[in-house]
Formats: C-alpha cells, structure tokens, sequence
C-alpha cells in the first residue's frame, strides 16, 4: 500500500502565500517554499511542474477565495444601496481577517507571472475577473448606471477605493484601523448615491 504524502498541496501554497505577504512574487521559489514546509524540493515539483505553476496556483487560490465571498456579498442583497455598502466593507473585512493573503494581492497577477501561466490558469483568471466585473455591471445597473463612466465609478467606489484603504496601512506594516469598513462604507456609498 502507498504512503499517503506528508505534505498536501494546500500546506504548500499556504507557505507559498506567507513568503509572497513576506517578499513579494520574489520571495516564491520552489526551493524557499519547500524549505518552508519541510519537505525535499521534490515534493513541490510533484505537484507544480515548475515556478510559473506555482504562482499561478497561489495567485489563484488566493484571488478566488476572496472573489467567492465577494460576489456572495454584492449579491446578498436586493436593495442595491445596501449591497454597495456590504460590498465596500466586505474587502476590508476580509483582509482584516486574512492579512497574508491580503498583502499577496496587493500585487497583482503580472507580478505573479501571468504571462508565463498556462491557458488553463489565464482562463480561471478571466472568468474569476468576468464574474466580478458582471456582477458590478449589474449592480450599477441597479443603480441608475447609464453608461461606461457610471460603471468606472462603481468600480472606483467598490474596488479601488477599499483597496487602496486596505494598501496603504498593509503596505506600511500597519493594522487596518478599526474605523476603517465606516470610511469605505461612507465612502463607496457617497461615490454612487446608494
């Protein structure tokens, strides 16, 4: 009978996004990351056929399971205006409750090889991407968006403007402020009359 493996893919891309909150993209190499969870280089080539794999893999895990809660919260709501609010406030509540992985999409997939990604990963991408920007559309439509500048705004109010909260006190070493889900809520809310 096999051995079952002593290290998973997930305590893989859990190091994977510890050295990447702690480095950057830079600091995720197959060495540094087996080195992290103890297990000879080989154990992380079994699993990502090499370092593009890897970063793709832990941009991906990492921006989807922030996209998962985001889009169930642009959609918890049928009022619109309380949805913007939930919204806003849902990215700083999530990088309150996940710093590393906050701090990891700070930087965007460019920094994390995109364009060495196999297909297979630029589509999951895209379509994480589509999913978010659909569901905007359709809240700004809600809304009263009547053209591409309402839209530019919507994501400036619900995506721009609470990351860079989130950026500026991450990026400094900083806690997120206790008030900060009011200021982009407050914010977000002005921005689009919700």
């Amino acid at each position: 009978m096999a051995r079952p493996p002593r290290f998973d893919t997930g305590q893989i891309l859990d190091a994977a996004v510890l050295l990447a909150a702690s480095g950057g993209p830079a600091g995720v190499t197959m060495t540094a990351v087996a080195q992290a969870v103890g297990a000879p280089s080989g154990s992380v080539y079994h699993r990502f056929p090499g370092r593009a794999a890897l970063l793709a893999e832990v941009w991906l895990r990492t921006v989807e399971r922030f996209q998962d809660g985001y889009l169930t919260t642009l959609g918890s709501d049928p009022d619109p205006a309380r949805a913007v609010r939930a919204a806003a406030r849902h990215v700083v509540s999530w990088s309150r409750a996940h710093p590393q992985e906050a701090a990891l999409l700070l930087y965007g997939p460019q920094e994390f090889g995109r364009s060495d990604w196999s297909e297979e990963h630029k589509e999951r991408a895209d379509l994480g991407n589509q999913r978010v920007f659909g569901s905007l559309g359709t809240l700004a439509e809600a809304l009263g968006a009547a053209g591409p500048q309402d839209r530019d705004r919507a994501t400036l109010a619900l995506i721009d403007l609470p990351l860079s909260v989130v950026r500026r006190h991450l990026r400094a070493g900083r806690p997120l402020p206790p008030y900060a889900e009011d200021l982009v809520e407050e914010s977000a809310a002005k921005l689009l009359g919700a």
